[in-house]
């Protein structure tokens, strides 16, 4: 009975999307009150349905239902309850379900918090949401039904797919479908001021604390998915340029470009139309994601394999939404009024050169990501993406420490550059250090250490400048410090935090270690930088719905003991397939890394074993990140529902 009320719940879901994307969009084309104000209790009660509908595909797998399809073909009962829950969007249908909960969450959110919106825009945002949800609902109900039951039902489960029956699963996909969603409140106000014909510095508030929600969502998925890999997957590497990761790449790239294009519009009234269209692209390139991962049409780790004939449907809608939007966006654009001007040597010309490489670097990707599907003979690697993304994104890295301290409409090139001489000394001592540590190395790592030494150091030089460090007594500075608006210590962080994880990827990529050994009980194997590990063998046992093979293994430093390491082979009856689980041991200055291999006639066993430096930085820069995002985000002055009431006054009145 339960999937019942879940099933009815979503056909209820859709038919208020209905009613949210139609009835207010023709209100605020004739101006009537009362039907614009339809939007919101549409949203909320939208999202009530979707809720409901996803606890009850949630209490069926808690019960492990298997009458229900979906529960039979992912779940088993001897699952650990983690992964029962988690199992929820670990497939196809449950995935949807949870990527329409968020898309109905962003929408409610809008109708609560979004009082001070002008009414017409108001209503026309939420509208455009409602046709997003229309889609996605329909594609639910239609091919990818949750609650479809089974007669006779199975006495038990497939089981899940072990390679995501983990910890890492419980979260990542929620952040990132907060991330990718979380666009598409940026795609909903861009459409609905090209319906209205107007973007100015007040539309750019609006839809900035949206798009920085997104961004960072959507920076704590991406580290959370390529943690999972590195630690999951057993082969010691953190991004692989698969077409799942590029998917998750690519928004979020063009979603930085948005970030920064909507400030300059928000600060000086331009780069309207520019903006408009990467609200567009942004939430296109998270459906091109969501078209790679469900239309059959690609092989990852990351992808369900599903039926293509869903993929079209998804093309379909895909084609729809950016499609029509472009239409509008060729229509009106043109007629919306020119902003501010400003030299190319000023804050915005740093920004504009920084979007066309980011946007140019995010193309490189999608070239690169689609191609293969064209030509089946060719393969796409990692050397492609060294040849173009990284030469594009190395200026922007530059840019990105230089156009803070740029002035608005004119700046002074030679003296920005004259206040980074600190940070340009700082990236100095840490390539001469870097190279004494390493006794040499290759350039372009170097040349890599000093970009993101570059980004760490422009970051301080940056709130440096704010607080005027050393040029007033140190209690003024530690004053203005503290008045320092939270966003400027978010962009900060954000920037600094750029800068820690290209530390910890360049170095990882060109200094680490790699050893494959077979080992008996009692050998002892030299890593790297004093690392050593003796193998005393491995044990088998029994997991809760897996076989296990775990290695027992002690690890030294120096000739000191640190730790046990255990490393596991598992395999999975039910679904008939092996996993890896590596051990790592973490320290701040990198991680040593073991994996067990297969049983050799002899006795021995394979050991894959790593030394990675300065790795974890890689996280630890996205998790700064994230929180960058975050900080600014609780300023009052890009908290959506809380803008100055001066400002409000001022830009208040409908359009």
């Amino acid at each position: 009975m339960i999937p019942e009320i879940g099933h009815y719940a979503l056909v209820l879901a859709l038919l208020l999307a209905v009613i949210q994307a139609t009835l207010p969009l023709y209100g605020a084309a004739r101006r009537h009150p009362g039907l614009m104000a339809i939007a919101e209790p549409a949203a909320t009660l939208q999202l009530a349905a979707i809720l409901i509908a996803f606890a009850a595909l949630t209490w069926a797998y808690v019960v492990s239902d298997f009458s229900v399809a979906t529960v039979a073909g992912n779940s088993h009962s001897l699952k650990p309850m983690l992964y029962k829950v988690t199992g929820v969007w670990g497939n196809h249908e449950g995935s949807m379900l949870l990527w329409v909960l968020i898309l109905a969450l962003f929408g409610a959110s809008v109708a609560v918090f979004g009082e001070n919106l002008p009414p017409t825009l108001k209503a026309r945002v939420l509208a455009v949401q409602g046709m997003i949800g229309i889609g996605f609902l329909a594609f639910i109900i239609l091919t990818s039904n949750p609650f479809l039951r089974l007669n006779p039902a199975p006495l038990d489960g497939q089981d899940m797919n072990p390679l995501l029956q983990d910890p890492g699963l419980a979260i990542h996909p929620p952040f990132l479908y907060l991330g990718y969603v979380g666009f598409s409140m940026a795609f909903s106000f861009a459409v609905a001021a090209l319906i209205e014909g107007r973007v100015d510095p007040a539309w750019a508030r609006w839809v900035r604390p949206w798009t920085l929600a997104a961004w960072s969502f959507l920076t704590i998925g991406i580290a959370l998915g390529s943690y999972w890999a590195y630690y999951e997957l057993g082969w010691g590497g953190w991004w692989f340029w698969d077409p799942v990761e590029n998917a998750s790449l690519m928004p979020w790239m063009a979603g930085t470009a948005l970030l920064h294009s909507a400030l300059v519009v928000e600060k000086r009234d331009a780069l309207k139309s520019w903006t408009i269209l990467l609200a567009i692209v942004t939430f296109g390139l998270s459906l091109v994601g969501t078209f790679l991962v469900r239309s059959g049409i690609i092989t990852s780790v990351h992808a369900f394999a599903v039926d293509p004939e869903r993929g079209v449907f998804i093309l379909l809608l895909l084609a729809l939404t950016i499609g029509g939007a472009f239409a509008l966006y060729a229509i009106r654009a043109p007629k919306l009024k020119l902003g501010g001007v400003f030299a190319p040597v000023s804050r915005e010309g740093a920004l504009v050169l920084n979007n066309l490489l980011i946007c140019t670097a995010t193309a490189t990707v999608f070239i690169g990501t689609l191609y293969p599907l064209l030509d089946k003979t060719v393969s796409v690697g990692a050397p492609y993406y060294k040849l173009t993304f990284v030469p594009l994104m190395a200026p922007v890295v530059v840019a990105m420490v230089v156009a803070p301290l740029m002035s608005w409409k004119r700046s002074d090139l030679p003296g920005v550059l004259g206040r980074l001489k600190f940070a340009a000394a700082g990236t100095a001592l840490v390539v001469l250090a870097v190279l004494w540590l390493q006794g040499g190395g290759p350039v372009l790592a170097l040349v890599g250490i000093a970009f993101g030494a570059w980004c760490v150091f422009g970051a301080m030089t940056d709130i440096a400048e704010r607080i005027r460090l050393f040029r007033i007594p140190l209690g003024d500075s530690l004053s203005r410090a503290l008045g320092l608006p939270r966003s400027a210590w978010g962009a900060a962080l954000a920037h600094g935090g750029l800068g820690i994880a290209l530390l910890g990827m360049i170095a990882t990529s060109f200094w680490s270690t790699e050893r494959l050994e077979l080992a008996k009980p009692g050998d002892r194997i030299d890593i790297a930088a004093g690392y050593a590990v003796e193998f005393d063998g491995v044990r088998v046992g029994q997991g809760p719905n897996y076989e296990l093979r775990e290695g027992d293994l002690k690890l030294f430093h120096n000739g000191q003991f640190l730790s046990d390491l255990a490393p596991e082979k598992r395999f999975y009856p039910v679904a008939r397939m092996p996993t890896s689980e590596v051990a790592i041991h973490t320290t701040l200055v990198g991680d040593v890394y073991v994996a067990l291999g297969e049983a050799q006639p002899d006795g021995r066993w394979s050991l894959r074993l790593y030394h990675h430096p300065l790795v974890p930085w890689i996280w630890g820069g996205a998790l700064i990140m994230a929180f960058g995002g975050a900080l600014s985000l609780s300023d009052r002055r890009l908290r959506v529902g809380a803008p100055r009431r001066a400002a409000a006054r001022a830009v208040g009145s409908p359009a």
